[in-house]
């Protein structure tokens, strides 16, 4: 199993806390943990990266285009589909503006796309329901810290349900 975040603090703690327990209860799921290590980021000091997903990527329409261009909100958006790649490289710059990481972090290309997929996420007391996406692998610029955070925070939308997971 792996868990991930962008902020070294936090892999920090879990690292420590997993260490410490023999058992991690999971919902129904017990696991038993029997090493904890730390996955370093690839090194991204080129300022290129080629990122591809285990789990498939989630991308909804952002609803704000000027003069009505964009689809409604709420409208989901597959790799290859129109604005697609306008609203990965929107999300990938929201992420690096929270992290407090430069913002120049370009798609450059998208180099392969998988079968489309839907997934169930959420539950009792969260938001669910159906979220269609591809796996995908592309290719981003960008200041080396930017990639290295998006490489442990995921790619678009929905990575705390497990979308995006990039492959190690």
């Amino acid at each position: 199993m792996e868990l991930g975040s962008p902020l070294l603090e936090v892999v920090e703690g879990w690292a420590v806390a997993l260490a410490r327990m023999p058992v991690l209860a999971w919902g129904a799921t017990a696991f038993i943990v029997d090493r904890v290590e730390v996955v370093e980021a690839p090194d991204c000091s080129s300022g290129r990266a080629r990122f591809r997903t285990a789990t498939p990527v989630v991308m909804k329409s952002s609803g704000r285009g000027s003069g009505g261009s964009d689809p409604p909100r709420g409208e989901w958006r597959l790799p290859g589909e129109a604005e697609w790649d306008v609203y990965m490289q929107g999300n990938l710059r929201r992420k690096a503006e929270t992290l407090g990481l430069p913002t120049d972090v370009v798609l450059e290309k998208v180099s392969w796309v998988g079968p489309k997929r839907s997934f169930a996420v959420g539950g009792a007391g969260g938001p669910g329901g159906k979220k269609p996406g591809a796996c995908v692998e592309i290719e981003v610029s960008g200041d080396p810290r930017t990639l290295s955070a998006v490489h442990s925070w995921g790619l678009g939308q929905a990575n705390a349900a497990g979308m995006g997971w990039i492959d190690a």
